[in-house]
């Protein structure tokens, strides 16, 4: 049985479109067909390119999320296939339990479930914490393929 990748920031910004301090994720601690774990500090970073008027808001949580669907998709296409291109096409029952991310002491812990999804669009369930205790939680609509132009 080979074993599982648990990806570090380099594979995760080699696998994912988003680059340079965008790349919002440390690592993978795990994952299998229907879940990620992944890690981040970024949030505490005074360079975090999402930051506004000094602070990251909570909402934020929602673009780590979906970088971990992403991460998570990367993975399940496997080493050398290009993982099929996507967008956040929505965020549901977003729940938002603190009001900013950049005063969280400890790493963030992103956790995704994939909950249902076909050939077009995936739906996850996630929670973005800091040890036990939740952030940010809701639901995201990942639609695959890339934008077409209307004819």
């Amino acid at each position: 049985m080979t074993a599982k990748i648990l990806p570090d920031h380099a594979w995760i910004a080699a696998h994912i479109p988003h680059q340079g301090g965008m790349c919002l994720l440390d690592a993978v601690e795990s994952w299998d067909a229907e879940h990620i774990h992944c890690v981040s500090h970024s949030h505490r970073a005074t360079a975090n390119p999402l930051r506004a008027g000094g602070r990251l808001g909570a909402l934020t949580a929602i673009e780590y999320a979906a970088q971990a669907m992403a991460v998570h998709g990367a993975l399940l296409a496997g080493e050398g296939a290009p993982p099929t291109p996507g967008f956040l096409g929505s965020a549901r029952g977003v729940e938002c339990l603190v009001e900013r991310l950049d005063d969280i002491d400890g790493p963030l812990n992103i956790a995704a479930q994939r909950l249902s999804g076909d050939d077009r669009t995936l739906l996850y369930g996630f929670t973005v914490s800091a040890g036990d205790r939740p952030l940010v939680r809701g639901r995201a609509a990942v639609v695959l393929g890339g934008l077409t132009a209307a004819t």
